[in-house]
């Protein structure tokens, strides 16, 4: 499965990076989930532009609040980003023409081997454009004047930006391909010893030079046969002087990493239990529609009796009410405790992830559903279900095709979901279900 390339918008304060990643993202705004610990407060996106796919980074959700070590911390965000971004939109503030800030930044950027993208936002016309000259003192070739509010020059940047970036392809069914896993989690929860155990053997990180950037490591897996794709979230060094900025880096990295999986891992720490850290990243694979296993670890080292998996399985629900499907597992990835049942639960969720239901069962389902449970009237019209069909896995994906696609209520989608999950045996996965007017 193909990485989506990343871009990232960095730059100072106020120089409208939110605006430009808002006009990027365009119409597609986030998914909202009215639960407690889905992610909210956004600063990446997945895009799609004239066919061209990548995940949009906008690292001024990552500015701080305070004024004091403003610059200290800038360049974190900025360090941070660079890392993981494969293209990065360095944006300048036109109207105010090049600051010191802009050439550190700058400085920063050179040497590090990544394509930049050296952009003057705010300029609305040829009498801003005279301002720009002075710009072409970082020593650049190319410059791209835009304004981020009113979408001038954006469509050209796009253009330049995305040349070589891969186009949307319709995922088929996947024949012999290895299930791709990820293993993804705070720091220190405990995946390198996971992945270790999995793999029977120490791998080592090929270059520990301080300041390499570790991206993610591949490694396939046999297990009874089969063939596993195990992706690795690279281990984040320990960065003085960082907190938010930590947190904020190891969801960019989740984030990458969820991407190119099929089921993700999300490993919690037992002594710690679940925390947003931990919510934020189930949030993540929850809207891109993966599914998920979750592993606490570090089970041995907890006093239990015998209400302990129940009491914990209950604060985990509370706290990702919207993923009460996921499957949980205890282990100890240090001891290898109960580690084995890992590939046969991956083995189950995946054959639920790829399954595929027939209509003429479906539509049978769905009228029974509708006769037992009739739908509430919209707009003072009555509602109906003309035809279903399944139209993808991973998720499986359900499209049904109604009299007023608006007036589905969400409490009515999730009862024909909870139907279509306990008819076919999809308790462990994620569905996805699309309403259509009725041609």
């Amino acid at each position: 499965m193909q990485a989506k390339p990343v871009i990232a918008i960095v730059g100072r304060p106020n120089v409208g990076k939110s605006t430009l990643f808002n006009r990027i993202a365009g119409r597609q705004k986030a998914i909202v989930i009215d639960e407690p610990g889905a992610t909210r407060d956004r600063n990446y996106m997945d895009c799609v532009w004239h066919d061209k796919v990548f995940t949009l980074i906008d690292t001024g959700g990552f500015e701080p609040v305070t004024e004091e070590r403003i610059l200290i911390q800038m360049r974190e965000q900025t360090n941070l980003a660079i890392e993981e971004a494969d293209v990065i939109i360095f944006l300048m503030d036109g109207k105010d023409g090049l600051t010191p800030s802009d050439i550190e930044i700058a400085r920063q950027l050179r040497g590090k081997g990544k394509n930049v993208f050296y952009t003057a936002n705010k300029v609305d016309g040829e009498r801003h454009e005279e301002l720009l000259t002075e710009f072409y003192r970082l020593g650049i070739d190319a410059f791209y004047p835009i304004s981020a509010q009113h979408g001038l020059g954006v469509d050209e940047l796009l253009a330049v930006l995305t040349e070589d970036f891969p186009k949307v392809v319709e995922r088929n069914e996947e024949g012999d391909k290895p299930i791709a896993v990820a293993i993804v989690g705070k720091p220190n929860v405990g995946k390198s010893s996971l992945i270790n155990l999995i793999c029977g053997k120490e791998r080592s990180i090929a270059n520990p030079t301080p300041g390499t950037t570790r991206d993610a490591v591949d490694t396939i897996v046999k297990v009874h046969g089969k063939q596993y794709l195990m992706i690795d979230t690279a281990g984040i060094r320990r960065k003085n002087k960082i907190s938010l900025t930590l947190e904020k880096y190891s969801v960019v990295q989740a984030l990458k990493t969820i991407n190119r999986c099929d089921i993700a891992l999300v490993l919690i720490d037992a002594e710690e239990g679940i925390t947003e850290q931990d919510a934020k990243i189930v949030g993540l694979a929850y809207e891109r529609g993966k599914a998920c296993i979750i592993i606490v670890n570090k089970w041995d080292k907890i006093e239990k009796d015998n209400a302990s998996v129940g009491k914990f399985v209950e604060k985990i629900h509370d706290e990702i009410k919207f993923m009460d499907y996921a499957p949980i597992l205890f282990i100890s990835a240090l001891t290898g405790q109960r580690a084995p049942k890992i590939f046969s639960m991956i083995d189950e969720v995946y054959a639920q992830y790829t399954k595929r239901v027939d209509t003429s069962p479906l539509n049978d389902l769905v009228e029974k559903s509708v006769s037992r449970n009739p739908m509430a009237r919209a707009h003072n019209r009555s509602m109906s279900i003309s035809y279903a069909t399944q139209t993808n896995t991973k998720p499986p994906t359900f499209v049904f095709f109604v009299s007023n696609p608006r007036g589905i209520h969400f409490s009515y989608e999730r009862y024909l979901m909870n139907q279509i999950r306990s008819e076919f045996g999809f308790d462990k996965v994620p569905l996805k279900l699309i309403f259509r007017k009725k041609r």
